[in-house]
Formats: C-alpha cells, sequence, structure tokens
C-alpha cells in the first residue's frame, strides 16, 4: 500500500539518524529556524555554492522576458521595420497607432494566459517540466517573429512567445524563493530584476548593432539573439535540482530530501529543513486543496493584493513609457538617431548597475522603505521630465534624458528590484505558484493597458505629448507611493513560518518590520 506523506517523512528521517552521529540530531522546527537566523552569506558562499549557482539558474529566465519588453519599444525607432510593418508619409516610415498597440500588447496577452496556464502545470508536473514547456513555446514563437511575412503573422507569433515568457516570469520568482534560505533569498529574488535589465541592455545594444541596416534583418536579427536565452535554460535544466517544496507536496519526501542534500552539499544533514517544509505544507493542507480563489479569501486576500500590487506600482510609475520607448522617445524630443541609440543603451546599463546596488541595498535595508522611497523618488523624476518639456531652452532635451538614465538607475534599485523580493516572501506556500500567476497576469494587465494608450499619446501623428507624458505618470506614481506606505511591508530577515505568522495574526503590513514573534 502505498505510504503517505507523514510515514514517507518519518521513514526517512529514520533512516537518515540511522546513519548520522547523534550531535547532528535536533529538532526539526527550531533548528531549521536556528540554522537559517545564523546563516551568512559568506556561509553560503563557502559551504553551499550550488544554491547560489542554481538561484542564478532560474533568475536568468528574466532574461528573455527583459528582452522581449525592451524589444517592443526599441524596434519601433528601426525605419526598416516602420516601413515593413507599416506606411511611409513624405519620406518618413510611419507605423500606424493602432499596428503600434496589437504589437506591444500581443506579448502580454499571451503572458496572461502563459502565467496562469504555468502555475496549473507547475504544481502537477513539477517546476522542471515547466520550463521546458516554456522553452519549447519561446522557441516556436521566436522563429515566427523571424519569419513572418505578414503583421498578422508577425502578431501570431508574438502572442506565442509571449504565452512562453509568462512561463518565465512565473517560475523565476517561484524557484528563487523555494530554493534559496533566508539570507539568501532576498538577492536571489532580486536576481530576477537583474535578468529584466540585462535582456534589457542586450536588447538596446543589438538594436543599436542591427539598426543601421536596411534591410529585413535590421530587425529579424535581434530577434535571433532571443534564441541564447533559450539556448542557456535548456542546456541548464537537465542539471537543475527540483524545488524541495513540490516534491514534498507531490508526496515525494525522498526526493525531496535528495533536491536538498544536492542544494546544501553530500555533508549537510537537510532533515530538519525537509521536516520544517512538511510542517509548512501539512498545516496549508489542512485547509484544503489549493486554488485561485484561496488566494482571495481571509488572510491571502492581503497577501494576494500585495503581491500583485507592487507589480502594478511599476507601471503606474511608468516603466512602459521611460524604458520601453525611451530610443524613441529620444528620437521625438529632438536627438539624432546615433545619440538616441546611445542614450537608450545608457539607460539600461544603469539599470544593470542599480540592480547590482539592489543586491546590497537589499539586506542592509529591506524592502518596505526601499520600495516607497523608490517609489518617490520616481514621482519627483517624472514631473520633472514633464516640467521640461514645457521650457523652452536648448537643453531641456538632454535634461529629460538625464532624468531617464536616472530614473533607470532608481527603479532597478528599487521598485524593480524589491518587487521580485516581495512576490517570493509574500505568498503562502501552497499558493505560491498561482500568486505568482496573478502577478504576472498584473504585469500583463498593466503593460495591455500602458502599450494601448502609449502609441496615442507620444505618435507624431496622434496626440504628440513627448516628454508631458511624465506629467501623468507622475500623478499615477503618487497613488503608487500612497498605496505603498500603506501596504508594504517589511519581510526581511523572516522565515516563512514567520511570515505566515505575521498575517496570520492580521499585523498591519507597514507594521510587520518591528513585529515581535515570540
Amino acid at each position: 500500500m502505498e505510504k503517505s506523506l507523514p510515514e514517507k517523512l518519518e521513514a526517512s528521517t529514520v533512516e537518515h539518524e540511522e546513519h548520522s552521529p547523534p550531535d547532528l540530531k535536533q529538532s526539526s522546527l527550531t533548528g531549521d529556524n536556528e540554522h537559517e537566523h545564523s546563516l551568512t552569506l559568506a556561509d553560503v558562499y563557502r559551504n553551499h555554492k550550488a544554491i547560489i549557482g542554481w538561484s542564478f539558474y532560474w533568475a536568468m529566465c528574466a532574461i528573455g522576458w527583459g528582452f522581449d519588453a525592451q524589444i517592443n519599444g526599441a524596434v519601433i525607432s528601426i525605419a526598416s521595420f516602420r516601413r515593413d510593418f507599416g506606411y511611409v508619409a513624405d519620406g518618413v516610415a510611419i507605423l500606424p497607432a493602432s499596428w503600434q498597440s496589437a504589437f506591444n500588447v500581443c506579448s502580454s496577452v499571451g503572458q496572461f494566459f502563459g502565467g496562469f496556464l504555468c502555475s496549473w502545470v507547475a504544481d502537477r508536473i513539477g517546476r522542471r517540466a515547466s520550463l521546458l514547456c516554456g522553452v519549447i513555446i519561446c522557441t516556436g514563437g521566436i522563429f515566427g517573429e523571424i519569419f513572418s511575412a505578414s503583421r498578422g503573422a508577425f502578431l501570431a507569433s508574438k502572442i506565442i512567445l509571449g504565452f512562453g515568457l509568462g512561463f518565465y516570469l512565473t517560475l523565476g520568482p517561484l524557484m528563487c524563493s523555494e530554493l534559496s534560505p533566508v539570507v539568501l533569498r532576498g538577492l536571489s529574488t532580486a536576481g530576477l530584476n537583474l535578468g529584466i535589465s540585462i535582456g534589457q541592455l542586450l536588447s538596446n545594444a543589438v538594436i543599436k548593432g542591427f539598426g543601421d541596416r536596411v534591410d529585413k534583418w535590421a530587425y529579424a536579427g535581434p530577434f535571433c539573439v532571443q534564441l541564447f536565452f533559450t539556448l542557456f535554460l535548456l542546456v541548464g535544466l537537465p542539471f537543475s535540482p527540483e524545488s524541495p517544496w513540490y516534491l514534498v507536496r507531490a508526496n515525494n519526501p525522498e526526493e525531496a530530501k535528495k533536491s536538498l542534500q544536492r542544494l546544501w552539499g553530500k555533508g549537510f544533514d537537510v532533515t530538519p529543513k525537509l521536516a520544517a517544509i512538511h510542517q509548512s505544507v501539512e498545516e496549508a493542507a489542512q485547509q484544503g486543496e489549493a486554488s485561485f480563489v484561496d488566494c482571495f479569501r481571509g488572510t491571502n486576500l492581503l497577501r494576494t493584493s500585495i503581491s500583485t500590487g507592487i507589480f502594478a506600482c511599476q507601471h503606474l510609475a511608468g516603466i512602459i513609457f521611460v524604458l520601453g520607448y525611451s530610443t524613441y522617445f529620444f528620437e521625438l524630443a529632438g536627438l539624432d538617431v546615433s545619440h538616441a541609440f546611445s542614450l537608450g543603451i545608457g539607460v539600461t546599463a544603469c539599470g544593470v548597475l542599480g540592480n547590482f546596488v539592489s543586491w546590497f541595498v537589499v539586506n542592509s535595508y529591506g524592502r518596505r522603505w526601499v520600495f516607497v522611497l523608490g517609489m518617490a523618488t520616481l514621482t519627483v523624476l517624472l514631473l520633472l521630465i514633464g516640467i521640461m518639456d514645457v521650457i523652452p531652452t536648448n537643453g531641456a532635451s538632454w535634461v529629460q534624458a538625464s532624468c531617464t538614465v536616472v530614473y533607470a538607475f532608481i527603479y532597478f534599485m528599487t521598485i524593480g528590484a524589491m518587487a521580485f523580493v516581495l512576490l517570493g516572501e509574500v505568498p503562502t506556500s501552497t499558493l505560491r505558484a498561482r500568486t505568482a500567476a496573478l502577478a504576472t497576469a498584473t504585469q500583463s494587465v498593466c503593460g495591455i493597458t500602458m502599450n494601448v494608450i502609449m502609441p496615442y499619446m507620444v505618435n507624431p501623428d496622434q496626440a504628440n505629448m513627448k516628454g508631458k507624458v511624465g506629467f501623468v505618470f507622475g500623478g499615477l506614481a503618487f497613488l503608487g507611493t500612497l498605496w505603498s506606505f500603506i501596504y508594504v511591508p517589511e519581510l526581511k530577515g523572516r522565515t516563512f513560518a514567520e511570515i505566515d505568522t505575521l498575517f496570520i495574526n492580521r499585523v498591519p503590513p507597514r507594521k510587520m518590520g518591528s513585529y515581535q514573534i515570540n
């Protein structure tokens, strides 16, 4: 007869203890909590390098998403793309605003549905098999982009690619949070933002490299580069350990133990960690089988609101406007094409630098105030971009460009990185995949909304607002700042069990950092 999960866990624990010296035996929960709080980054680097390596691998899922998000706006600056998919008026190639909106929206539509499917697949066949599905789907979408000869075929390819990217954006924070100890969790999940910024930097770099061409490969070439990201993930996938949290929920503690052993090293006693995961899963399972409806019940409603709200704040702060349209915006502001391309690369390079700085910030200053102050600073920068657009001076365009560069640094150092950190920490264990899917859906819905309205706001044949768009997003960012002050919690140094306690006790998010748990 098939053993139950508790029976399998007990058998695994007894077998381990028979081969372990007495001083390695310790209380499961207390021992694991004490170890998590005493562990330092130096300890992880010296003794558990596999955790760092595999956290980095899963964080790199975000490269493909960042590349696609950036190229949507950057490819519009390529004349041959506007010519092949748009029309020429008075010698200038122009993309119709309706087609531009459809082009930008398609990927987000795919991500919306891809995230939900991924959450279902990841809880049934595992995280590794789900990533394989995502890689295959993305590869098909990329080939479609490269060889599409019509608008319809190109849009269909963008939807397919977005579907696969929904898998990437759901699995990345999910695996980084489930593989990492407390001391590494912030850096690991913030690494997802590094992947996004690297993808955006590479996107602008290849656009600049191919942008001078006058044939199809001026834009098809950059799409080809996306295949390298799928190859990287595909090569590493067979060697990656499965999530021990998934394996315990799948009633397979023996494989969960092997996965933990691969991560922590052969000489490390993983029994307390296995028992702690088991207890968390068992306690959550007592509430019944998890569903999306459960994400909106009881205290989970607050956890879901925080997990999705932080990503909505990114769009309220104008991420699509400032980063997605940076190169095109620079051209509309009056800078020549060469300077526009160079500044576009500079913007994303500052984003990469900001993400590196976030690694030092997240463990030193936590999550809450970094996020709130980041929102406030971005609000000021957006308003300054708007003000510069109504001041008739020759240097106004360069001030706007400088604000955009600073914006990229602040964004990736603060709300860009902290959103993924909080997504890895806030959800309860059984709803983690579903909450990640809802966060991906939030990204997609906000992306769809912004990508529909942006062409009409900035295109010369429409509202032609140029930098005045900064006033619109400055006001929205101010509202996001108020929301984040109330709802963004401080979870630095908390184990998953402690985070559960904070929400069960209904501690207000703004007070979680100072709340004492007995």
